[in-house]
């Protein structure tokens, strides 16, 4: 799965230097999301301040479409602060381009497995089961969900690290018992509910890898079955052969279905709660004028991008559920492979 990409020469150019342009875009991405946060923070305290504007309205809907939509930043040669519309425009440019990168590198570590694995699987007499699915299809699943995990997990690092010192900075202007005495309480409080979440996640999920895997099981079963069928009916098509393989395809959603639902209950009440998080820290500082409306934005945006980090593999626990379903299967397919491969497969694949 992995050498067949990353200890190729063939493959070298796209897996490290295409890696490395993805890298690089996200850590200018993540850049922007800095910018984006000091941004809602002149915004907001604009919006609270607009009675100061009631005698004078025209300078304040100068000011008020000045941080939306002026170019001035960029006429001025990038002197002063930049609007919203300057912010977002190269930002909108730079997601859209890595999006499809990362689409197109995903499809190449694809190619990579694919070439990999039909050659040593057509020299191997033993049938091995589901061996077209794990071709097919979970080379395809497994390349696309790990480039784009990996890709979320690279991103968090390099929020953590752009965002944890802007996080820590704004702890100190919380203004309630407790809190008020914990140097970096936001930080901490990030940590502590997302090591929580995800600890209390993989109790709740603990079932869920050996239903995906056991779900494929069927699914191959009835797959290959209905192949068959296409080549000559009168032997596999027959009609309670394929209900009956129907039926355990049935039987294993729904008990899947059953164990997503109340992990699904947990995740999502999580995630309501962890809204209100840092509006129940700052809240109270508002009322006593130790910080305006822009810092409470700047504290939730902060608050969410560094918990958002801290809490990755929480919030994609299906996804990476049904990756550690998907590296089973090929693991096994990769073993079976090494298992009857012949000494001699060296010279019949130069063949």
């Amino acid at each position: 799965m992995f050498h067949s990409f990353f200890k190729s020469k063939e493959w070298a150019l796209w897996a490290y230097g295409g890696g490395a342009i993805l890298i690089i875009s996200l850590w200018v991405q993540v850049q922007f999301t800095v910018a984006f946060n000091a941004w809602y923070g002149r915004f907001y305290d604009l919006l609270q301040n607009a009675k100061d504007y009631y005698e004078k309205p025209a300078e304040g809907v100068t000011l008020f479409y000045d941080n939306i939509i002026s170019i001035d930043y960029v006429i001025n040669g990038f002197e002063g602060e930049p609007s919203f519309f300057v912010l977002a425009t190269p930002y909108i440019i730079l997601a859209t381009v890595t999006a499809w990168f990362t689409r197109m590198y995903g499809l190449s570590w694809r190619e990579a497995m694919t070439f990999n694995f039909i050659p040593r699987w057509r020299i191997v007499e033993e049938e091995i089961e589901g061996a077209s699915q794990r071709i097919q299809e979970d080379c395809n699943r497994f390349a696309r969900i790990v480039e784009s995990l990996g890709l979320q997990i690279i991103r968090a690092v390099m929020t953590l690290i752009a965002f944890l010192p802007i996080l820590w900075d704004l702890s100190e202007k919380v203004d309630i018992p407790v809190f008020r005495d914990i140097e970096g309480s936001l930080v901490w409080l990030a940590l502590l509910v997302s090591l929580g979440g995800m600890a209390i996640s993989w109790f709740v999920g603990i079932k869920l890898p050996g239903l995906e895997y056991n779900n494929q099981r069927v699914e191959a079963a009835f797959r290959k079955q209905l192949v068959l069928a296409e080549d000559n009916k009168a032997i596999y098509a027959n009609q309670e052969s394929l209900f009956e393989l129907f039926t355990g395809v049935r039987f294993n959603y729904r008990r899947l279905y059953w164990h997503y639902g109340y992990f699904d209950v947990w995740l999502n009440s999580y995630d309501q709660f962890m809204i209100i998080v840092p509006y129940l820290i700052m809240g109270p500082s508002l009322f006593t004028g130790a910080i305006l409306l822009g810092v409470m934005v700047q504290v939730s945006n902060a608050f969410q991008k560094v918990h958002g980090s801290f809490s990755l593999f929480l919030q994609n626990w299906t996804t990476i559920t049904e990756l550690r379903s998907i590296y089973r299967r090929l693991h096994e397919f990769e073993h079976n492979l090494q298992r009857y491969e012949k000494p001699q497969s060296g010279a019949s694949l130069a063949v």
